[in-house]
Order: structure tokens, then C-alpha cells, then sequence
């Protein structure tokens, strides 16, 4: 009897930032990685107005080796945008530069520039793959990424970022093997650019959205409160808006912002100041508003009891642990990526399951999807780097160890994860009990600034007893980092390292059958101290989180950490 060809399809995300591919064989995913693991530039590249067709080749050609296949057995490609949706769109800002985004001079040249992709695809491949690609709207991918690979039958679905093609916002639902818009809400209105250009005004990129969340604890969210209600309206229906009169997210101009604050736009924030904190402290309590504004709306036309949250701002902890507080919903999904990477995901399980009709087969319940090296590579690497090492017997118990000891340790093992937190496979860990901790890393290994907080992992088991976590709060989200929650007072002076100024963490529950090794060291470490949890921050130096073993050697050479734990391979700085 012939067996039933499997169908691949290879899902990409490319047009902005965080540019990513994953690849899935009969509903079920293979791999999935952000090409910045492997070129080594963050987020893959800058989103600029002429570089949307800038592909994910390495992250192609990593899930094409371990599909063991090649493109002649790829039956679909999904590509995360619909650019038809942006043309229609075209000038349609009137606070813009020429040539630049917004413009009809800029909007023409991104069309024709990401109209060439299934020709790059064709050079890619060999030969005309361009009948196998299908185009697909940005936040139906994010909503698809959402839904699809999440525990639940039937969701509510909520896709916020700063844009796909033209809107923001995106509310659905998503019933078996099917998802459903129920409206969106378009550019200018905004959560994602008003995240952008304000952590711009106060000094930081328009990347620095995690920095400045990290910077809210510290300051009075009500003073500037009623400076925000001008720039950020919510209105009937889960409707909100954001004044581009005043905010003119696409140009350089922050005249009027410095008129409604009073403060000048910081250039350099070397010194953080009272209003910045302020500022920040402001702009997450409006964010945790407005999306339980949405949430609210959602929750009642929808009427499922279940929510999947996707799209950059998904990304922000303190938010999704205010929506689980707050909201009626009981149980919450966010996908390890809900970044743009994520799109891509989303593009190939939109395939599958909405345009094939096929069953749900397949749900995410761990984020470990990226390259993993052999115990040759490790030797090969180490011996190419003229290092010390020794063999360990049980790395797990000897870390613990040293953790306990006040080392800070390069933790490298298995698979990379999917999406931008580290999880265990690719962290930095170091004792949370120890206060001067936080500090020490900041200066001396990750070189930022010293508001950042740091978070810990921590027996699954165990969380109750060390943090508040809400009932509905048992999501597997909680095992992606996505979630904050407060720390018991109990237990804060214990954990001072890993306990923000607000008293909460972004939490990681670390489950045993998920990831057993980093599970059996963290044990180790609660029968030697009596805290079942360790500070766990990103394996990397202002880069991406390392994905080698070159990288993670590179990273420590380069750095002040003391050990380096690589496969069952341990490295120090310090003399035996």
C-alpha cells in the first residue's frame, strides 16, 4: 500500500522586523527560529521603507536540514503580509516624509520592493516555486499564531501591535480549525507606535519597549495621567484613539509632545529622571486600560471564556498580568513569539487549517524550536576556542552548585527557543538571593541600565508558595515568561535579585516534563539553598541571544560571567 505523501509548508515572516521561518509537516510544527540567531543582527534588520523583501534565508535553509527536505518537497509557502492591503492605503498620512513611510513615493517603492520576494524565492529554491506562495494579511497570521497551536477549541482572539498592513488592532474568534474577524481598528490609533514614539521621547529606540516597561515600576503613573487622556481616548464598542496630531508617529517631531509634558525630549538618558520614570509609569497604566477596554468589548462578543493575545504589545508582562486580574476571561494563551516573528508561524498554520480545512493536530506547550548541537560540535568548538573544559557527570547538580556559591553561569542546552526569551536553553543564571546580584549583572555582564529587572525561574510546583498567582493564572503562558505576577511579601527579602521595585516578576514556571534537565537543575539548587528558583536572564552581550556554541564561547570570553556550562562541558574563568 503507497503511503500518503506528507504536506510541508514553510511559513515566513520578512516585511518589518523580527524576520523569522518554521516549518510544518502535516499540521505538526518542525522548527521555527528568528534569523537574528544566526546573522547576528538583532531583530533581523531595521524596518526600513526599502527593505521589506530582505528574506530569512538562514532560518529558511535550518528548517529545510531539519525537515531533511528541500524545496521540492515544500507544497505551500506562506509569507506573513498582504501587500495589496497596504497600496489601497497608499499616502494616506499627512504627517510623513518624502520617500519615507506614509508617503505615496515611500508606500510605491515598499510595494515594488516586496513584490519581488517570489522572484528571490525562485533564486532561493532553483526553480519557480512562485504557484506554491500564498500572501496572507499580517494580523490574521498573528491571530493565526495565537489560536491555532493554543490548548483551547474555541477563543476569543486579540491581535495588538503598531501595524500590519494598515490596521493595529485585530478582534476575532477562533472556533476548531477555523478563525473569524469581528472588526479591526486602523492607523493612526495605535498601541504599538505610541509605545515606540514615546520610549523615543524619553530617550530610548523604537525598540525599547521592554526598557521602558521595566522603568514604570519606578514612577507615579498618575501624574501625567490627564496629559495622556489627550493623547489616548477610549470610546464606545472596545473602539479606541491616539492623537497623531500630537504624537506624528512617522516623522521626527516631538514639538508637541514636549508641549503637553512640559518636558523636552531627552537625547541621551544617562541619568533617568523623575519624569521619565513618571512618563513610563503613565504610559503602562494607560496600556493596561486600553487593553482591558478591548478585552471587555471582546469578552462580550465573543463569549468565550478563553482569550489568545498576540502581536507585540501581547509581548508586554505587566499588561497580560493585569488582563488576568481584571478581566472575566479564565484562561489566557500567548505564544512564545507574539512578536512579528511569530507571523510566520501564523502563515503556515493559516494554510493548513483555513485554506486546507485540515483538523487541529498540534499545540504549543513549549517554546524549544531552534537549532541544537551534538556533543562533537561542543568538543569541536571548545577545542577551536583553545579553552579548559572538563566533563561533567551531572551538570545540573554542579551548577546548582556553583549557583549557590555566587557564580554566574552560562547555561547552554538542547534546542534554541522561539521567540525573545530566554527559557532555559540559552539563559544566564545566577543566585537570586543575593540583593548586590542585580547590579552586578547590569554593569558587569549584560553593560545596561540599571533599572532592568532580572526574572527567575521557578518550580512549577512550587510558584504558589513564592508568588500570587491568580487561579486562572495556571496558563502555559506562565511557562513562556509572559505573565507578571506579585511576589508574596513573605518572600521578597529572599529573593531580592529577581523581586522589581513594584514587588512583581516576570515569571517562568519551569515544568519538569518540558524541560527536564533545567527542571533537575533548579532542584538541585532549592535542596542546597531552600529556593526553588534561579535568576534567569538572556544568554547574549547587546546581541541576540547566543545560538552556537562559537557564540556562547565568543559571549563568554567577551564577558565577566565565571563559568560556562555547554552540553555536559564546564568552563571557568577561575583558577581550579
Amino acid at each position: 500500500m503507497e503511503q500518503k505523501k506528507s504536506t510541508y509548508i514553510l511559513g515566513l515572516n520578512f516585511a518589518y522586523h523580527e524576520l523569522a521561518a518554521c516549518l510544518i509537516k502535516d499540521g505538526h510544527l518542525i522548527a521555527a527560529v528568528e534569523e537574528e540567531r544566526f546573522s547576528r543582527v538583532k531583530r533581523g534588520k531595521k524596518a526600513l521603507i526599502d527593505n521589506p523583501h530582505m528574506l530569512p534565508k538562514s532560518a529558511i535553509q535550518y528548517c529545510l536540514e531539519v525537515g531533511k527536505i528541500g524545496w521540492k518537497e515544500i507544497d505551500y509557502i506562506g509569507l506573513s503580509f498582504y501587500p495589496q492591503g497596504r497600496l489601497i492605503n497608499i499616502d494616506s498620512d499627512k504627517y510623513s516624509s518624502d520617500g519615507d513611510w506614509g508617503s505615496e513615493k515611500g508606500e510605491r517603492l515598499f510595494y515594488k520592493k516586496i513584490m519581488t520576494v517570489p522572484s528571490q524565492l525562485n533564486k532561493l529554491a532553483g526553480y519557480d516555486v512562485s504557484k506554491k506562495v500564498q500572501w496572507i494579511p499580517h494580523h490574521i497570521c498573528h491571530a493565526s499564531s495565537a489560536f491555532f497551536i493554543s490548548p483551547f477549541k474555541e477563543a476569543a482572539i486579540l491581535s495588538i501591535d503598531g501595524i500590519g498592513e494598515f490596521s493595529s488592532t485585530w478582534f476575532g474568534i477562533g472556533k476548531s480549525n477555523a478563525i473569524h474577524v469581528i472588526k479591526e481598528i486602523n492607523y493612526p490609533n495605535s498601541l504599538g507606535f505610541l509605545w515606540e514614539k514615546i520610549s523615543k521621547y524619553l530617550g530610548f529606540t523604537e525598540y525599547d519597549s521592554s526598557k521602558v516597561m521595566g522603568l514604570s515600576a519606578y514612577g507615579n503613573p498618575d501624574r501625567f495621567y490627564k496629559n495622556f487622556q489627550k493623547i489616548v481616548r477610549l470610546l464606545p464598542e472596545g473602539v479606541f484613539e491616539t492623537d497623531n496630531d500630537i504624537l506624528r508617529f512617522r516623522i521626527e517631531d516631538y514639538s508637541q509632545l514636549e508641549e503637553l509634558f512640559g518636558v523636552k525630549k531627552i537625547n541621551s538618558p544617562r541619568e533617568i529622571s523623575k519624569d521619565q520614570r513618571d512618563i513610563a509609569a503613565t504610559l503602562q497604566k494607560i496600556t493596561d486600560e486600553v487593553i482591558l477596554h478591548l478585552a471587555r468589548y471582546l469578552k462580550k462578543e465573543a463569549g468565550s471564556k478563553n482569550l489568545c493575545l498576540a502581536g507585540g504589545v501581547a509581548l508586554n508582562c505587566v499588561s497580560n498580568g493585569f488582563l488576568l486580574q481584571h478581566s472575566t476571561f479564565q484562561h489566557l494563551y500567548v505564544q512564545p513569539a507574539a512578536n512579528d516573528a511569530g507571523t510566520a508561524l501564523g502563515s503556515a498554520y493559516y494554510i493548513w487549517h483555513q485554506i486546507l480545512k485540515q483538523r487541529r493536530n498540534f499545540a504549543m506547550n513549549h517554546a524549544y524550536w531552534g537549532p541544537e548541537y551534538s556533543e562533537k560540535e561542543i568538543l569541536s568548538a571548545l577545542k577551536r576556542a583553545k579553552v579548559e573544559y572538563r566533563k561533567v557527570h551531572d551538570i545540573g547538580v554542579e551548577v546548582a552548585q556553583r549557583l549557590a556559591d555566587g557564580n554566574i553561569i552560562g547555561w547552554f542546552q538542547g534546542r534554541v527557543e522561539w521567540g525573545p526569551r530566554a527559557l532555559g536553553n540559552r539563559s544566564l543564571l545566577a543566585d537570586p538571593r543575593r540583593k548586590a546580584m542585580k547590579d552586578i549583572l547590569n554593569e558587569r555582564i549584560k553593560k545596561r541600565e540599571p533599572f532592568r529587572p532580572f526574572a527567575p525561574s521557578v518550580l512549577k510546583e512550587f510558584a504558589p508558595q513564592w508568588f500570587i498567582v491568580p487561579r486562572k493564572g495556571d496558563s502555559i503562558s506562565t511557562e513562556f515568561m509572559e505573565i507578571n505576577f506579585d511576589v508574596k511579601k513573605s518572600k521578597q527579602k529572599m529573593i531580592p535579585a529577581v523581586t522589581h521595585k513594584d514587588g512583581t516578576s516576570r515569571v517562568q514556571l519551569v515544568n519538569k516534563k518540558t524541560n527536564p534537565l533545567y527542571h533537575k537543575m533548579i532542584t538541585a539548587f532549592y535542596e542546597i539553598t531552600g529556593v526553588p528558583l534561579v535568576l534567569n536572564t538572556s544568554f547574549n552581550d547587546n546581541e541576540p541571544i547566543v545560538c552556537s556554541p562559537d557564540d556562547a564561547l565568543n559571549t563568554f570570553m567577551r564577558t565577566k560571567m565565571d563559568f560556562l556550562a555547554i552540553g555536559n562541558y564546564l568552563i571557568s574563568k577561575k583558577s581550579p
